[in-house]
């Protein structure tokens, strides 16, 4: 996906607390292959239970501001709060009390508890936190401790993150047209690199399984641009990347889940219009096409996990493309139930020589993508025969 937050940014927050038809072979396993471990292998702990809508809709980071954030998460079946700033740089869990459907208090470090009030919209989604009047943050003992807070009027922090909105992922406002942006880039071609590097063994991921799903994100409107980049909804990777891919799935459905896809192989000019499209300020989440991407090398998968039950994608931390603090794999928040998701997927697919991203927690890159250069042919000259019947979310 869009790659690198700020450095900065991610040791500010993340809390301690934490070309052609050819290149399409027929998919088979290899001979002799050693079967998968047990799926019990990648669990480190029991599933946790899940916790109401309104916790869900409560735990999150609120305060824009690096130096003043507060983040609410849920372990256990008991709330909490990580506020450094409030409690002299300390990075603990304390204890949150709910005091009414909207109020709660927790910690007073020097006097009677402090109390807080939530914010919602039209739609009961929270916005804000409240911190009421009165409360004196933690006193002076050394000139260089720090500040100490009186709170004399509402100390209002804005939520950082996209909330239980799953409308509210990045997004940006392109530069040009993208429409502009896809003509000039279908015309360039990658940069040279010195190589050597294996031949290209492009597989269409949704026809080796029937459990793996697509949400193709660029084929629809629903990303960080707001329109369609794909021609297609469809998802390629190299052969042996797809083949640990299989691999991780079956060791997830004993325990009840599948793998849905939401971007993997991406041509180079894709990565091309991605720059192009956006601002100055926001390069930083997006890829230097004179650097190439791991997806640009079919080694790169951006995925979740469903149920298979329900075929619905699980819940997990932060959204998909939401490039907040929730995004980074090991963020502290969410509920436990939505972390066990999150490292249940991490620890399958480490299991299989993938390296999850430190900004992403949806993005994984194959052990060997070294080996491939970038390539920039588009969906439709890699399909042969017809299109598969892919599950689509």
């Amino acid at each position: 996906m869009i790659p690198h937050v700020s450095r900065h940014l991610r040791l500010t927050l993340a809390l301690p607390l934490f070309i052609v038809a050819s290149f399409l072979p027929a998919f088979a396993a290899p001979q002799g292959q050693t079967p998968a471990p047990a799926a019990d292998s990648i669990l480190s702990a029991p599933e946790p239970s899940d916790v109401s809508s309104n916790w869900k809709n409560l735990v999150g980071v609120y305060g824009k501001e690096k130096a003043r954030s507060i983040t609410i998460t849920e372990r256990e079946g008991k709330l909490f709060l990580i506020a450094p700033f409030l409690y002299a740089g300390d990075n603990s869990y304390f204890p949150i009390r709910q005091i009414g459907n909207s109020s709660f208090s927790f910690p007073n470090p020097s006097g009677p508890p402090i109390q807080a009030v939530t914010v919602a919209d039209g739609s009961g989604h929270i916005t804000q936190l409240m911190i009421t009047p009165d409360f004196h943050g933690p006193p002076h003992t050394t000139p260089n401790a720090p500040k100490s807070y009186r709170i004399v009027e509402p100390w209002y922090f804005p939520r950082a993150d996209a909330g239980s909105d799953s409308a509210h992922f990045y997004h940006i406002t392109p530069a040009q047209p993208v429409a502009e942006l896809r003509e000039k880039a279908l015309k360039l071609s990658p940069p040279e690199e010195p190589g050597p590097f294996r031949k290209p063994d492009l597989v269409e991921l949704a026809r080796l399984d029937p459990a793996i799903h697509l949400d193709i994100r660029y084929a629809s409107a629903k990303n960080f641009l707001s329109t369609p980049v794909y021609t297609q909804a469809r998802a390629f990777m190299q052969g042996p990347a797809a083949e640990a891919l299989v691999r991780v799935l079956h060791k997830l459905q004993p325990l009840g889940y599948g793998l849905l896809i939401h971007d993997a192989y991406r041509p180079w000019y894709v990565t091309k219009i991605f720059w192009d499209a956006t601002p100055p300020e926001g390069k930083i989440f997006v890829a230097d096409p004179q650097k190439g991407s791991k997806h640009n090398r079919g080694c790169a998968v951006d995925l979740t996990l469903y149920d298979l039950a329900t075929g619905q994608p699980v819940e997990m931390p932060g959204l998909y493309d939401e490039m907040s603090p929730r995004s980074f794999p090991n963020f502290p928040g969410g509920t436990s139930l939505q972390r066990w998701h999150r490292d249940l997927l991490r620890r399958a697919m480490e299991s299989e020589g993938f390296t999850v991203n430190e900004d992403e927690w949806w993005h994984f890159d194959y052990k060997n993508w070294k080996q491939y250069g970038i390539l920039n042919v588009s969906f439709e000259k890699i399909a042969v025969g017809q299109q598969s019947s892919a599950i689509s979310h």
